[in-house]
């Protein structure tokens, strides 16, 4: 395999499948109200990109390297360690929104684009759905359908 080639796309596994199969109850518990929250934000159903990530929608993206892929506009994995939120619009364009959000979340840790929560009960879930819904807003004003 290329060593560049992208690992992360579109696979036919189901999504209930996968949370079902989460080990620890609380984290299964969690991914249905992720599932829940991205679903009433994107309106769309969810399908398994790579083995772990649960995604809505998809973009095409070109790195100036010419590097191009496809990816889920938005998503989450219920990991181990925390329960990882895919905020790609935020990464984008980190707006002043979206830092005031993230200042009224709860306990929380941030990653390029992605924001890990260790316990749902340790941040505020109306906020959550705020930022999960202006990162869908940026990706799609950054990538119209």
């Amino acid at each position: 395999m290329d060593k560049a080639a992208i690992k992360t796309k579109a696979t036919e596994a189901t999504v209930a499948d996968f949370i079902a199969a989460v080990t620890e109850a609380r984290r299964r518990e969690e991914a249905g109200v992720i599932d829940t929250i991205h679903r009433r934000v994107t309106g769309l159903e969810p399908r398994m990109w790579g083995p772990s990530i649960i995604g809505y929608g998809s973009y095409d993206y070109v790195y100036d390297s010419g590097r191009s892929g496809t990816m889920c506009r938005a998503g989450f994995s219920p990991r181990r360690a925390a329960m990882t939120l895919y905020l790609m619009g935020h990464y984008l364009d980190r707006q002043p929104e979206a830092d005031a959000l993230l200042a009224r979340l709860g306990k929380y840790k941030t990653g390029k684009s992605c924001l890990y929560i260790n316990k749902l009960a340790d941040v505020d879930l109306e906020i959550l759905e705020k930022l999960v819904a202006l990162s869908w807003k940026v990706m799609n004003e950054r990538y119209p359908t």
